[in-house]
C-alpha cells in the first residue's frame, strides 16, 4: 500500500461529525486517500525520476520514455488547469534549475520560483485566464528548435486557458460556455465545440511550441483517458472538425452567440483553416503521457478498503450519464450486494469514477453532479430499505476530486440509507422524502444536503481526476448461510 503517511493530505470539514459510524468513516478515508494519491506531489515522486540529467517519465499504462534534458539549450514549462500549479511546483522542486522558465494557468496558485503560476477561472472562463493564457501561449511561440517544452495538462484547463480566437470575445466563450454546461452534452462534445472557439486548444499550443519538442504530462479528468480531450488536447491532435462542434450545438439546442455560430458554420465551409490533424508536422516532435487518471485515485481507495477488511471491487472508471440515473443503478447494486452477496460478499466496498453530467432547466437550483447522485441514492437507498435486523447502514460518498462540485463550495456529498425518510426534516438531520425528491427535480441539492449536514467541503485539492464514488456495505445481521 502506499505510504500517506506524509506529503499533501486532504482535510474534510467536520470530518468527526460525517464519520459517525464505520461505514461512514471508511466512505471518507477511501475518499481522501484516492484525491491524495493524485495529488502531484505523489504523481511527480512515483511518474518521474531524475537520474543526473535523464528524465524517465512512467505513464499509467506501465510505458516509460526518457529525454536527456542536456541534450537541449532550454527546458520551458507550460500547463493549464486545476491541478497546474501543484504540479509546476512539483516539477520545479524535482528538476531545478534545469527549468529555464515557463507559465502554467490555474486557480489555485501556489508558490514558484521558476515557473510563473498565473490566475484564471473556472467553470467560467474570465479576462484575467484570457491574459494567463496569452501568456502561456507566448512561452511556447517563444521555444526553439533545440529547446523542449514541457507541458503540464489537467482538468480544468479548458475554461482556464482561455484564449479566444480571431473574432470570438470573451463574452461568446462565456456564453458558450455557460450554454453548454447546462446541456448535458459529454465533455468530449462540449470540448470539440471550446477547440474549434480557441487560440491553443485542439493542438494549437503544440503549433504554437513547433519545432520545438513538446513532452506532454497530463493528469486525466476525462473517462477513456484521451489526451485530445483531456483540457481540450492543447498537444494533442484534434480528431474533431467544425463540423462536428455545430452538430453539438444541434444535437443538444445549444443556443450560442452569434460569434461563436458564425465562426463554427464559417470553419465547416472550409472558410477558416482546421485545427491540426494526426500527421500535421506541429506533433512530429510531440509526445502526451498520462501520468495519472481516474484509476490512480480508484486503486489508492480500493487499498484502503482492504486494509479495513471490506472486499472491494471497482464497478468501473467510466460511469457517465445524467448523475441521478447513475445513482440508481449503484443504489441497486449496493443493495444486492447487501441482500444476496452479489455481486461481492458483504463487508464491502463498491468504487466507481469517471463524469456524470445534470441536464438543467429553465432557473435551476444549487448543486452538482455529484450532489445530485449522493441525493438520488439516498433516495434510492431509502426506498430498497434495510434487511430486517441490519444493524448497519450503507454509506454512500460521492466526490469531484478537485474539491468543487458544480458552482459550489462542496466537493460533494456523504449519504447513507438513514438520510431520507417520511416526515423527517427535524434535528437529526434526516430529510423528508418529499423535500428530497423536490430538490433533486429541481436540481437545488445543495440547500437539501446542507440542511441535513450531507455536503462534504475540502476546500481545493490541488488535483483533479474527475468523480469518485464509494458506496460501503458493511456486515449484516440478518442475512443468512443461503443466501450467499
Amino acid at each position: 500500500m502506499t505510504d500517506q503517511s506524509d506529503g499533501f493530505a486532504v482535510t474534510v470539514a467536520d470530518r468527526e461529525r460525517h464519520a459517525s459510524d464505520p461505514a461512514r468513516e471508511l466512505a471518507l478515508d477511501c475518499v481522501t486517500a484516492g484525491i491524495e494519491a493524485a495529488h502531484p506531489e505523489r504523481i511527480v515522486a512515483e511518474a518521474l525520476a531524475l537520474d543526473s540529467d535523464r528524465l524517465t517519465v512512467t505513464a499509467v499504462d506501465g510505458t516509460s520514455t526518457a529525454y536527456d534534458l542536456a541534450a537541449y539549450d532550454r527546458v520551458l514549462v507550460v500547463g493549464a488547469g486545476n491541478a497546474a500549479g501543484h504540479f509546476a511546483a512539483a516539477v520545479e522542486g524535482l528538476l531545478g534549475d534545469r527549468v529555464d522558465g515557463g507559465a502554467v494557468v490555474t486557480d489555485d496558485p501556489v508558490e514558484t520560483e521558476r515557473i510563473a503560476v498565473l490566475p484564471s477561472d473556472h467553470p467560467t472562463p474570465s479576462e484575467r485566464g484570457v491574459e494567463s493564457a496569452r501568456a502561456v501561449r507566448e512561452v511556447a511561440a517563444d521555444a526553439g528548435e533545440s529547446d523542449l517544452v514541457i507541458g503540464l495538462i489537467t482538468g480544468g484547463g479548458s475554461a482556464l486557458l482561455a484564449a479566444p480566437a480571431s473574432g470570438i470575445g470573451l463574452d461568446d466563450l462565456r456564453g458558450t460556455t455557460a450554454a453548454l454546461l447546462a446541456s448535458g452534452a459529454t465533455i468530449s462534445e462540449i470540448n470539440a465545440v471550446r477547440k474549434h472557439l480557441s487560440a491553443v486548444k485542439g493542438g494549437r499550443l503544440a503549433r504554437a511550441a513547433a519545432p520545438a519538442d513538446a513532452l506532454g504530462l497530463a493528469v486525466s479528468d476525462v473517462t477513456g483517458d484521451d489526451p485530445a480531450v483531456i483540457a481540450s488536447g492543447p498537444l494533442s491532435p484534434d480528431p474533431t472538425t467544425y463540423a462536428d462542434a455545430l452538430a453539438v450545438l444541434d444535437r443538444y439546442g445549444v443556443d450560442a452567440p452569434a460569434a461563436a455560430t458564425e465562426r463554427l458554420e464559417r470553419g465547416a465551409a472550409g472558410e477558416l483553416a482546421e485545427t491540426p490533424k494526426p500527421g500535421d508536422p506541429a506533433f512530429d516532435g510531440a509526445d502526451v503521457r498520462i501520468v495519472a487518471s481516474a484509476r490512480t485515485a480508484l486503486d489508492a481507495a480500493r487499498e484502503v478498503a482492504a486494509a479495513a477488511g471490506y472486499e472491494p471491487l471497482v464497478l468501473s472508471s467510466r460511469v457517465r450519464g445524467e448523475a441521478r440515473e447513475a445513482a440508481k443503478t449503484h443504489a441497486a447494486v449496493a443493495e444486492e450486494c447487501r441482500a444476496a452477496g452479489n455481486p461481492i460478499e458483504p463487508p464491502a466496498v463498491l468504487l466507481s469514477a469517471g463524469e456524470v453530467t445534470v441536464t438543467l432547466g429553465e432557473d435551476p437550483g444549487t448543486g452538482g453532479p455529484n450532489q445530485e447522485f449522493a441525493l438520488s441514492a439516498a433516495l434510492e437507498l431509502d426506498a430498497g430499505g434495510a434487511e430486517a435486523g441490519d444493524a448497519a447502514a450503507v454509506a454512500v460518498a460521492s466526490v469531484d476530486t478537485d474539491g468543487i462540485d458544480g458552482a459550489t463550495d462542496a466537493a460533494g456529498a456523504l449519504v447513507d440509507d438513514g438520510l431520507v425518510g417520511d416526515g423527517g426534516g427535524g434535528a437529526d438531520g434526516s430529510l423528508d422524502r418529499e423535500a428530497a425528491a423536490r430538490a433533486l427535480d429541481a436540481h437545488d441539492a445543495y440547500p437539501a444536503l446542507d440542511g441535513a449536514g450531507a455536503l462534504l467541503r475540502t476546500g481545493p485539492t490541488g488535483t483533479n481526476v474527475n468523480d469518485l464514488r464509494v458506496s460501503v456495505i458493511p456486515a449484516g445481521e440478518s442475512r443468512s448461510e443461503g443466501t450467499k
